[in-house]
């Protein structure tokens, strides 16, 4: 799912960033990467998401959110 499918208040796990090589970078550089717990602190009806990832929170906009790759906690702990 992406993560601007995800609900409020619930931690995932990040798959994969998708999107253009400068914002995937900077993402990374912020601690976006693929295995990193998020949790999604608010999301607004244009698709922009606010989360916490490692202490910070981010905002960011549709574009970049739908590019974001995520898992539920609890299937990734099912798998192990």
């Amino acid at each position: 799912m992406r993560l601007n499918e995800g609900k409020v208040g619930s931690t995932y796990v990040v798959r994969s960033v998708t999107a253009e090589d400068a914002v995937t970078r900077r993402l990374e550089a912020l601690g976006v990467n693929e295995m990193t717990l998020v949790t999604i602190l608010n999301k607004k009806g244009s698709g922009s998401v606010i989360f916490k990832v490692r202490g910070t929170r981010l905002a960011v906009g549709k574009k970049i959110s739908d590019g974001i790759s995520i898992e539920e906690l609890s299937r990734i702990k099912e798998e192990r």
